[in-house]
């Protein structure tokens, strides 16, 4: 029999988070930007969290501060170096334009408030990069939010692509239908970093470099054309091809002017193909006979909570960071080889990026 004292130290602070229970004193959280992801998903997610609570909230907008401040009894602010001044709190969410992210960030290091921010990190890979630093010579915890890591949909697909033989291809795509793509700050590359690659294409690069890590090469064209009579830069339509040394290719549609509203991983094995959609993941023949399949509701609350405790796990020392500051390193320099790539038109190593 395995006793405690035979285990490894890494492996008794595991099972020591997984038998504590519930947390002995909360931490403190604010949210900063009160749009649609942090009052769907983020605030609802402190409020059934066991390891934070939610003391502070902070939009531009004063009339939003006020109707959720008296809704959720806690502290309002429009300003939110105010709020890190006036609150003593443990970490923060950051759901703000992209744009902005980083004087949240810097707000943020300078109080020591550790950071849970919506995708992307950054807005470019330099600024990454600098920020990276910021959050190390802080002792900063960032943890950047990749929801689908906590979805068991997605987090089974490694397993299935273990019985498929050989993987040799992989087809991906995720689009969506926005009637106006040149709309507010996410048409203007100079706000958002870009269009829907670094935006909305953030959350299936994520999973492309979760299973297969960084490609060798990367292979980009974009588009500003889905409305020729509006004006803007940030790319409505990517359809990217990626390589790897190993064999290992594929290719990558994003677009936030392609209806209706699809996601989808494809991976082709000698033996059989995983296929990964939103709510469902299937095993298949090669002549596309389902094999078995796991499905859940296409909503997944718990992810929410789930990713707001483990990253209080992440603050406390019982989890690793696997989403931090270098990690995203990597999904920028993918990024950021995708523009280059669109300009030159030349495949890129985004590897040599970093």
């Amino acid at each position: 029999m395995t006793t405690l004292a035979a285990l490894e130290p890494a492996a008794i602070v595991a099972l020591n988070s997984l038998t504590k229970g519930r947390w002995q004193v909360k931490l403190r959280a604010g949210v900063v930007g009160l749009g649609k992801q942090a009052l769907d998903d983020h605030i609802p997610g402190l409020q059934s969290s066991d390891g934070a609570e939610l003391v502070a909230i902070c939009d531009e907008n004063p009339e939003i501060v006020r109707e959720h401040q008296y809704q959720l009894r806690v502290g309002g602010y429009t300003d939110f170096r105010e709020m890190f001044k006036s609150e003593q709190l443990d970490l923060v969410i950051v759901t703000v334009p992209h744009h902005i992210g980083r004087a949240v960030i810097e707000a943020a290091a300078e109080h020591r408030v550790h950071v849970l921010k919506e995708k992307p990190f950054a807005t470019t890979l330099s600024e990454a990069q600098e920020l990276a630093k910021l959050c190390g010579d802080s002792g900063i915890q960032l943890m950047v939010t990749l929801q689908r890591r906590f979805n068991p949909i997605y987090t089974s697909f490694t397993q299935l692509a273990d019985q498929i033989g050989t993987p040799f291809v992989v087809d991906a795509q995720y689009t969506l239908f926005i009637d106006d793509p040149s709309g507010g700050w996410r048409g203007m590359a100079a706000k958002a970093g870009g269009g829907c690659i670094i935006d909305m294409g953030y959350h299936l690069i994520d999973m492309i470099l979760w299973y297969f890590g960084l490609p060798d090469r990367v292979l980009a064209d974009i588009s500003v054309a889905a409305r020729p009579d509006r004006t803007y830069d940030a790319e409505d339509t990517a359809l990217i091809h990626f390589g790897y040394d190993s064999g290992l290719y594929g290719s990558l549609l994003l677009s936030r002017f392609i209806g209706p509203k699809a996601e989808q991983i494809r991976l082709v094995g000698s033996r059989g193909i995983v296929q990964l959609e939103r709510g469902r993941i299937r095993r298949l023949t090669n002549g596309g006979e389902s094999i078995e399949s796991l499905s859940r509701e296409q909503s997944w609350p718990s992810a929410a909570t789930a990713q707001i405790d483990y990253f209080c796990r992440v603050i406390e020392g019982l989890r690793p960071n696997a989403s931090g500051p270098k990690e995203n390193l990597a999904h920028m320099s993918f990024i950021a080889a995708c523009y280059e790539s669109a300009k030159t038109h030349a495949y890129i190593n985004p590897k040599e990026m970093v």
